[in-house]
């Protein structure tokens, strides 16, 4: 890649930090004004310099990070599951077509039934606590995953299967050495799609049980006091903050393992 087409890789992304820095401060300060406007009472929309407050104030409560702990033992447990369950599955189905017919119509049900219509049924076979997110976590997860696995082995170079044919090798080494090495970059596509989902559902199912602990836990709690919105929007940023950090993450991983992928051309010049 020429130096001129990475600058202009590199002016995007600056641009594109900057517009998504001066959208945040945009709606900080709407929030900060109709929180103040008395058009809306405090105790339902408090100010969102207050909320910053109390979110920052939640950093340094042993109990609350101990929740986010919790909350974060079970996302990451369930996504190491499903990655666990669906990467190989996905290359089973993406490299021998009988077994992608004969689990088509199960999957084709399966698939479409959301995480959270599950929550009381796991919730009722398993008990609240951190083995019912879990579970719920890894469900949802699978999907991605197991789909975007199935979608980069049918991108592989045929020439390259055929090549390693010609030598001789069999239907296994021709999967790993060029099926997998082509999929990786959308496993990692997927991994990091079903991280964000991760998340959501791990708080979600926390807030539907509603005792126990977790990020979600706190939430629901915040929610049945008095006087507490400022906490429940406390909790969400930090959900938010969660949520955008590992996104980061994970695309900073991808970025230096799959450099050649065509979305990180150039990003590491």
């Amino acid at each position: 890649m020429s130096p001129a087409t990475a600058g202009r890789k590199r002016t995007g992304r600056a641009r594109d930090a900057l517009l998504g820095a001066v959208g945040v401060l945009v709606a900080f300060a709407a929030c900060e004004a109709l929180g103040r406007s008395g058009m809306v009472r405090s105790t339902f929309l408090p100010p969102a310099s207050e909320v910053l407050v109390r979110a920052v104030e939640l950093g340094g409560d042993t109990t609350f990070l101990n929740g986010v702990g919790a909350t974060l033992g079970a996302w990451a447990t369930g996504l190491a599951l499903a990655c666990a369950l669906a990467i190989p599955l996905g290359l089973l189905l993406g490299s021998v077509p009988a077994a992608a017919q004969a689990t088509r119509v199960l999957i084709e049900f399966l698939r479409p039934v959301p995480s959270v219509a599950l929550i009381p049924l796991v919730s009722l076979l398993l008990g609240a606590g951190s083995g019912t997110t879990v579970a719920l976590v890894t469900y949802a997860c699978v999907w991605p995953v197991l789909f975007n696995t199935v979608y980069g082995l049918g991108e592989t170079d045929p020439l390259a299967k055929d090549t390693l044919r010609a030598f001789g090798f069999g239907r296994l080494a021709v999967l790993l050495r060029a099926g997998l090495p082509s999929a990786a970059p959308f496993i990692a596509a997927g991994v990091r799609i079903a991280a964000a989902t991760a998340l959501i559902l791990a708080v979600a199912s926390e807030i539907l049980a509603g005792f126990g602990e977790g990020l979600g836990t706190f939430i629901a709690q915040a929610g049945m006091a008095t006087d507490g919105t400022r906490d429940v929007l406390a909790g969400v940023v930090w959900a938010g903050a969660l949520g955008l950090v590992i996104n980061l993450a994970l695309t900073a991983v991808e970025r230096r393992l799959f450099p050649w992928a065509p979305e990180h051309r150039g990003s590491r010049v």
